[in-house]
């Protein structure tokens, strides 16, 4: 096993610049495909979380009085699964904006009419589907005093399209790259397993089996494709500590949202991949050259 592995790095350092050619065409692919299991772990995360319950904020009309509160509580727990609601008044909630807006800005101590309304806050249960979300509020901003509720529509509908248009551009994406990177795998050990051609031919003249002769292109292909996985997920991580914090804060004021980097799995899951993607290449490329 050490004369394979002294053969293979041998065969790496005489041919290096076809070996960095596959090693980063192999980190790109990851890093392509990387790309897409992040967003995709991301997403599934944030869908998840709505589909387990999310927060909407109803906001009532101006003849509403803390009369009213309990039916129109009643109402909307026989609408759907409400699983919890508190009743904001426009005072408490004036009193915390100019608390929370003391330090930015003194206008709201200007003000001699309060200008918000009253609300409830509800924590809505499971739901099967986004669908079905929608259903529910739409009940609810059917009633009278109801005069309108925000529960993340805007950003959460467009973050639908963009995940589903996402999925489909990722799948033929990571398709691509795993193909070209495939076939650059293949062609580096053809390349390389000519450039050796006539000591190959002595050692089969001495006697040497297929296995000796092919155990160096193997282990040369597992280690072009661990090392292009291991620079593709490095190359993640550089730009997922880059960017997550900006998209974090961007967003922080629409819905909490808790960018993480891949999970352990995954990342194994990716090496693992990778390291086979360079296998296959060199077992593809020796099975035609010993036809």
């Amino acid at each position: 096993m050490t004369h394979f592995l002294k053969r293979a790095l041998a065969d790496i350092r005489s041919n290096k610049f076809l070996n960095l050619i596959t090693i980063i065409t192999i980190s790109l692919s990851i890093l392509v495909v990387s790309v897409f299991l992040l967003f995709f772990e991301n997403a599934g995360r944030v869908i998840e979380s709505w589909n387990q319950g999310g927060r909407a904020m109803i906001y009532l009309k101006e003849e509403f009085n803390a009369d009213m509160l309990p039916q129109l509580k009643a109402k909307i727990n026989s609408l759907g699964d409400i699983d919890a609601m508190v009743y904001i008044s426009k005072a408490k909630a004036l009193d915390t904006l100019k608390k929370n807006m003391a330090s930015q800005t003194t206008f709201l101590k200007t003000l001699k009419e309060n200008p918000l309304p009253d609300a409830l806050e509800i924590k809505i249960r499971s739901y099967n589907n986004f669908q079905e979300v929608q259903t529910l509020v739409q009940n609810i901003k059917a009633i009278d005093i109801v005069d309108d509720i925000e529960y993340g529509q805007g950003w959460l509908g467009k973050f639908l399209k963009i995940f589903n248009l996402f999925k489909i551009t990722g799948y033929a994406m990571c398709g691509f790259f795993f193909l070209m990177a495939l076939f650059i795998t293949a062609n580096t050990v053809r390349l390389a397993f000519y450039s050796r051609k006539l000591e190959v031919e002595i050692m089969r003249l001495v006697g040497a089996t297929e296995t000796f002769i092919k155990a160096p292109f193997y282990i040369e292909g597992l280690i072009q494709g661990f090392l292009g996985g291991i620079l593709g997920l490095g190359a993640l991580l550089i730009t997922y500590m880059m960017v997550s914090s900006g998209i974090t804060q961007s967003l922080a004021s629409y819905v909490y949202l808790d960018i993480q980097f891949l999970s352990v799995k995954m990342v194994m899951f990716i090496i693992f991949s990778s390291t086979f993607l360079g296998w296959f290449g060199c077992y593809l490329s020796l099975k035609q050259i010993f036809k």
